[in-house]
């Protein structure tokens, strides 16, 4: 994993989150670069313009549940139908403050979603995810 420049996209309306969660993320060193998104919208258009421009891709999206106008399930509906060049490679671990019942299952019925994280992220449980999914 050292060896790869490795990319995560946050996506969350809420800036204390995002602070919180980009700090714990810098910190934990696990990634290179940290792209940040405040909306399912905002983070759409980074993905079909990193996909336009050669830009990188993200390796990795974190990304919330629950937000305005477009919340983390409505984002998984677009995100399903980006390129598979995408979504191959691209792991979703969901965000959330609370554990429902409800988002548990509808977050692991996803293909594309990994994992549901509550809310702020352990860096030892994003560094066990990450293991998970890609030892070199």
């Amino acid at each position: 994993m050292l060896n790869n420049h490795r990319t995560v996209l946050l996506i969350d309306d809420n800036d204390v989150d995002l602070k919180i969660n980009s700090k714990i993320i810098k910190i934990s060193n696990l990634f290179d670069e940290i792209v940040v998104c405040q909306s399912g919208d905002e983070g759409l258009a980074y993905l079909n313009r990193a996909m336009s421009d050669g830009k990188k891709l993200p390796d990795f999206i974190l990304l919330d549940i629950q937000m305005p106008d477009m919340d983390g399930f409505e984002f998984l509906e677009f995100y399903k139908k980006l390129p598979k060049k995408l979504t191959e490679k691209c792991l979703i671990a969901m965000l959330s403050s609370t554990l429902d019942f409800g988002d548990i299952k509808k977050a692991e019925a996803s293909l594309h979603v990994v994992k549901l994280l509550k809310k702020p992220l352990f860096p030892k449980e994003l560094e066990d995810l990450l293991k998970k999914y890609f030892s070199s």
